[in-house]
């Protein structure tokens, strides 16, 4: 399918999940905005080398996603959202009683609060262009939990729960909104945790992916960025016009256990 003409904006962009569903939706057809909390010359010049490849409008807007007023500038700076991705997360590891509270605060702001303000920022623009797709990367986390995780946890079962609330409210308009919920993906950062993995295990890299990292994860592969980019291509197309206010789970069999 073509997206020509819309303008998507995808949060926490210029890495991992959110740059690979950028180059997904530019590849459709889409000028992309891509996002981070830097602004350097290579993340504006990232933005523009996806332009030259895929022949659409590419741009890096920078904007702290712990601070709702930045949220809120990004899509007025942008000028045009169609398509909204909300990727933008961190994580932190600590039982509960001592996790810090800064970093709870931090966590529950940018995974799950940045996504409020950016759909209520999004939401006019969209019903002035008649159309509109809000996709919200949220976790298999936002289904499950595991230990240590309470602000991860926390925030992407609150980033489904977003997602329902905004599919209702929008329900009767040419706007959906839904959540991708993704199990392990090899992004960069990923994949430079397997070599400390395979020294602390004593393990080959094969073992160590499929016994120790992708242990709670059925098919033992991990997802890709392109397939993630590539179910939020089908989200924004015709065929999902009546999909709204669900999750799709890219995980190989995590939250069917």
């Amino acid at each position: 399918m073509s997206l020509k003409g819309k303008t998507a904006i995808i949060t926490g962009s210029n890495s991992g999940i959110g740059l690979g569903v950028a180059r997904e939706l530019a590849r459709a057809g889409a000028d992309v905005v891509l996002n981070s909390f830097t602004d350097r010359d290579e993340d504006h010049a990232l933005a523009a080398e996806i332009g030259r490849e895929f022949g659409v409008t590419g741009r890096y807007i920078k904007a702290d996603m712990s601070k709702g007023e930045e949220c809120r500038a990004l899509i007025e700076q942008a000028g045009a959202c169609d398509i909204l991705v909300n990727n933008a997360g961190i994580q932190h590891v600590e039982p509960i009683d001592t996790f810090p509270a800064a970093t709870w605060d931090r966590i529950i702001a940018i995974n799950l609060s940045s996504a409020f303000h950016t759909t209520a920022t999004a939401l006019p623009l969209m019903r002035k262009a008649g159309w509109g797709r809000i996709v919200n990367i949220a976790s298999a986390h936002g289904l499950t939990a595991s230990p240590f995780k309470s602000a991860y946890v926390a925030a992407k079962h609150g980033v489904v729960g977003f997602t329902k609330v905004t599919a209702l409210e929008t329900a009767e308009e040419p706007i959906t909104a839904n959540a991708i919920c993704p199990g392990y993906v090899l992004t960069p950062l990923v994949e430079a945790q397997i070599p400390d993995q395979m020294k602390v295990h004593n393990m080959d890299r094969e073992t160590v992916i499929r016994e120790v990292m992708l242990t709670r994860q059925p098919s033992k592969q991990f997802a890709t960025v392109e397939q993630l980019g590539g179910t939020a291509v089908f989200l924004c197309s015709e065929a999902a016009a009546q999909i709204t206010g669900t999750t799709i789970s890219v995980d190989g069999g995590w939250t069917a256990l």
